[in-house]
């Protein structure tokens, strides 16, 4: 197989849509040894911040001189993305080898009626963590996929877990109220480990430390254990102060903009100290450095100037609240035009209502994941509720580039609605690269 082909494969696995339970990802494993019992892992889930936290805290690991491995998903352009050690990418020649080991494996599942097939993420995350023992990493930092209890990467035995916050996300899987979905992503917590959470609602938060009190793992909360307060950012970055759990810091940095971030450092940061706890002592200058250097493409990205283009993956209403917010405190700009795709399964009323507060004029387009991008006239009706001009170009990257046409060297050019908007927009300045 080449690459081409392999990622044909993995895929297509997609068919299998998404099934509970850990009984195919464990079988799997003990096919390909138990790779996730080689290294030690921090362990992510939440509705909104788990990947830019699990980005700051593996990039913290790796200031204090350890190998680490980086789980994340969606991607933005390339599956590469998805799977990282140190700051490499997965080779796409270790992709076709895993995929050749992995496949006889997968085959003899489906036709085990007990097992059945595995899906494409259950696929996927035995790749990573084959990947992750074969180069020896000291730590994996592991983004869940879907809820948490039942996700493919809870077969780890994590030392440390986080749950950034919960919201109405998955409900035809997760459950219907926040309580349900808080219980399931729980689930990823171990016995005598640490939580480590920033839910602000205090009814979720009580089932929290009841779920820690029942298997005897310590809980800690941002901004009751962990604590914050911005001093001041530009377009460079943000400069903060971070009381943790053994350090203060007066003065830290990070890249990421917005608010929300800094919640995020604060739970990157959290998590690492939390690793005191199993004798790990991380050091206070690899905090500093770790969260100075971290990258997590597609978070208030900013491409380029004159007229600034910002990507964002903001996919529900409350990260699109976040940008929002960010937009009206960071950014200096006279008009913005956003340019708008959001999955149908998304709430589009509400995503719609936060991003009109802040932009001029909407070109509201199409992604390309077959089946899962909202009608760009369903966008329209409620762009028209607000009162917002718009024109629908179906292309992403005609969208992008009109926009770009319609804007004034002092206009600011917002991409946002979806992770697969945003990985399609990207490609005008940087392509994918699977070498």
């Amino acid at each position: 197989m080449n690459y081409r082909e392999s990622i044909e494969w993995l895929f297509g696995m997609r068919r299998y849509g998404s099934k509970r339970g850990l009984h195919r990802i464990r079988h799997l494993l003990r096919e390909l040894g138990d790779p996730q019992e080689r290294f030690r892992s921090i362990h992510v889930t939440g509705t909104n911040g788990k990947g830019s936290t699990t980005a700051m805290a593996a990039s913290i690991l790796r200031a204090a001189g350890y190998e680490v491995g980086m789980y994340t998903s969606p991607h933005l352009s390339s599956f590469t993305e998805r799977i990282v050690v140190g700051e490499r990418r997965i080779p796409v020649k270790a992709v076709v080898d895993l995929v050749e080991e992995v496949k006889p494996f997968v085959e003899e599942m489906a036709r085990i009626p007990e097992l059945g097939h595995p899906t494409f993420f259950e696929v996927a995350t035995a790749i990573a963590f084959r990947y992750f023992a074969e180069e020896g990493v000291d730590f994996a930092v592991l983004e869940a996929g879907m809820g948490g209890g039942l996700d493919a990467t809870n077969v780890v035995h994590s030392l440390v877990s986080v749950i950034t916050n919960v919201g109405l996300e998955h409900t035809e899987v997760l459950g219907k109220t926040v309580l349900e979905i808080a219980e399931k992503k729980a689930g990823i917590t171990k016995k005598e480990g640490v939580l480590i959470t920033a839910t602000q609602d205090d009814g979720v938060f009580s089932l929290f430390r009841e779920i820690c009190e029942r298997v005897d793992s310590r809980i800690f909360r941002v901004g009751r254990d962990i604590r914050f307060r911005k001093l001041g950012s530009n377009l460079e970055g943000q400069r903060f102060q971070l009381d943790g759990l053994v350090h203060r810091f007066d003065e830290l940095f990070t890249p990421l903009l917005g608010d929300h971030q800094l919640l995020n450092a604060a739970l990157a940061v959290g998590a690492v100290e939390a690793l005191g706890f199993h004798g790990i002592e991380i050091p206070r200058k690899a905090m500093e450095e770790g969260l100075r250097m971290v990258e997590w493409p597609g978070r208030l990205e900013i491409m380029q100037r004159s007229p600034t283009v910002v990507l964002d993956c903001a996919k529900d209403p409350e990260a699109a609240r976040a940008v929002k917010e960010a937009l009206l405190k960071d950014f200096r700009y006279a008009r913005l035009i956003a340019i708008i795709s959001i999955s149908s399964n998304k709430n589009i009323p509400a995503m719609i209502e936060q991003i009109a507060q802040v932009a001029d004029f909407f070109v509201i387009t199409a992604h390309g994941v077959m089946g899962r991008a909202a009608d760009p006239l369903r966008i329209a009706e409620e762009v028209e509720k607000h009162s917002k001009p718009y024109e629908i170009v179906k292309d992403v990257k005609a969208a992008v580039l009109r926009a770009m046409e319609l804007a004034r060297t002092v206009d600011l050019v917002l991409v946002v609605g979806s992770v697969f908007l945003v990985g399609e927009a990207r490609e005008l300045w940087i392509k994918p690269d699977e070498m």
